[in-house]
């Protein structure tokens, strides 16, 4: 079969490189770029448009990434190494969002800055970002999780064929609009029907084609990638029967921390597993590898998780 013949929907490893899902990959990327694209306001303050529409909303990752990146534009010398935001209410993809960066810190080996993303009146997400002049080492080497290789998994968009009917819907988006990224697991996610387990799960990513050298783009990419599949291994955890057609659930708020440079048009290892489940919240930890098994990024989110009302 030849290379853009190859369905990635039906062949289980099948390569993104040729197929229609590439195409459509590629026009998520190309949006997400513009969306960090910003013009500047002056006295700190930019205006951006948002990636293409996929859940109805703003995704969170996309903030994150225009709240990091929009930071790092008023720092010279450091690189970002945490940024902590709440996301505070939705936003509309079809408005444009305005970003306030202040000033806390401007120390000889450490800056802080406080990041406000708004559309008019309405707070989309606070937050601060971190940002230090760091060694090289030393560096605590740990072992890498045991995980078929990314051309070893299927796509994400490879489970959609088999999503169970109520759940169908809302799959489709996931090809029809699909991330900027290229993500390859190993069996479906909660919102395609996968099974419940209190284990941890893994999934490769990487951008789908080069986005230049600049370090603050890849650090931004890696914080909008970072906001994927938390809340799903809520779900997937959870102690109770739970499923997007049973449960309603939201991101609170979402931590990153970032152990060395990113390189995110290279593969990643992005591994989670929920911490605590407790009434209506949850807590997901996530450990972001370069092929190599280098540790390059820690996450931490809260979710909010309740029964839909019948």
């Amino acid at each position: 079969m030849a290379t853009d013949e190859i369905d990635p929907l039906t062949d289980l490893s099948g390569p993104l490189r040729g197929t229609a899902l590439e195409k459509a990959v590629l026009e998520s990327l190309d949006t997400l770029e513009r969306a960090l694209e910003m013009t500047s306001l002056g006295d700190n303050r930019f205006r951006a448009t948002n990636e293409r529409d996929r859940f109805g909303r703003i995704f969170g990752g996309q903030l994150l990434a225009q709240a990091l990146y929009a930071a790092s534009h008023t720092v010279d010398g450091h690189a970002p190494h945490s940024l902590h935001a709440y996301f505070v209410q939705t936003g509309a993809s079809d408005t444009p969002v305005d970003i306030a960066v202040e000033a806390v810190r401007d120390g000889r080996s450490m800056a802080t800055r406080r990041v406000t993303i708004a559309q008019g009146e309405r707070t989309l997400l606070t937050a601060l970002a971190s940002f230090h002049t760091n060694a090289a080492e030393p560096e605590l080497e740990r072992p890498q999780p045991e995980t078929p290789g990314p051309e070893e998994m299927p796509l994400l968009q490879h489970w959609v064929h088999q999503v169970p009917a109520r759940l169908r819907k809302n799959a489709q988006n996931w090809v029809d609009v699909p991330p900027a990224v290229e993500m390859r697991i190993a069996e479906p996610t909660n919102f395609l029907g996968g099974r419940q387990t209190a284990e941890p799960r893994s999934h490769w990513m990487r951008l789908p084609r080069p986005v230049g050298d600049e370090p603050a783009l890849h650090s931004a990419m890696l914080a909008y990638a970072s906001d994927y599949l938390l809340l799903d291994m809520a779900l997937r955890n959870h102690p109770h029967p739970a499923d997007y057609a049973s449960i309603a659930a939201v991101s609170l708020d979402h931590a990153l921390w970032l152990h060395r440079p990113v390189r995110f048009d290279e593969w990643h290892l992005y591994t989670q597993d929920t911490v605590a489940v407790t009434g209506h919240r949850a807590l997901i930890r996530g450990t972001i590898r370069d092929a190599v098994g280098r540790t390059v990024a820690s996450t931490s989110q809260e979710v909010l998780i309740r029964p839909i009302a019948k």
